[in-house]
């Protein structure tokens, strides 16, 4: 019968620490640029403009029909092969995070824009506004607060994912307790320990998405 054993652990527990903070750390970066960057896809998509919606729709489906563990590996492997660069495994992880994340995103903010009737944009130009301002007070307000819980229970897949990033050697939560593991030999406690953590940090995240989304059932 397997004897359990936190003692090794805890005296390892600078290092589950320095990855939680590390985890966090990207989560944070790639929900930012992901913000950005999703932002712009989704007003691409939204332009009418042919050429400019393809590359936003192609660009949304790379991303989101692909796993991400794949994506990772392609450009921190693949992808210097073809430029003829060195990538640094934290660049690649980070790069690869953003660009996943704004595909999602983009279609997040995107649904939220088109659930607004399409008459809001109507009376706003008959009173003389203009697109952009119509988008800026009154569409925007509006499909921020609808956009909101399907925004946060991504941004928890988000920090979820970064789990991957282990993979290529980056010091991360997971790849912290491999290393735990590696010293102690005991990888029930490592893995126990790394799924507490990620429990403790998302569960305030998934109970604040709950409250979000009955907040604007009753706003409804």
């Amino acid at each position: 019968m397997y004897t359990w054993s936190f003692a090794p652990i805890i005296q390892a527990s600078d290092l589950f620490l320095w990855g939680a903070w590390i985890t966090v750390v990207y989560t944070v970066g790639s929900i930012a640029i992901g913000l950005v960057l999703g932002l712009a896809v989704c007003f691409a998509r939204l332009s009418g403009i042919g050429p400019l919606n393809w590359f936003a729709q192609g660009f949304q489906e790379l991303f989101r029909c692909t796993p991400l563990l794949v994506q990772l590996l392609w450009i921190y492997y693949a992808l210097p092969l073809l430029l003829g660069f060195d990538m640094p495994n934290w660049a690649a992880a980070l790069l690869t995070l953003s660009l996943y994340a704004a595909a999602f995103y983009a279609e997040v903010f995107r649904g939220g824009i088109v659930s607004i009737d399409k008459g809001q944009f109507e009376a706003g130009a008959a009173i003389g506004m203009s697109g952009w301002q119509v988008m800026r007070r009154i569409v925007l307000p509006q499909a921020i607060r609808r956009m909101m819980p399907a925004f946060i229970n991504q941004s928890v897949t988000q920090f979820k994912n970064t789990s991957l990033v282990s993979v290529i050697s980056v010091a991360d939560l997971t790849y912290m307790a491999s290393i735990v593991n590696g010293q102690t030999y005991r990888p029930l406690e490592s893995y126990t320990v790394v799924a507490v953590l990620y429990f403790v940090i998302l569960f305030p995240m998934m109970k604040f998405a709950d409250y979000i989304e009955y907040r604007m059932r009753r706003g409804n």
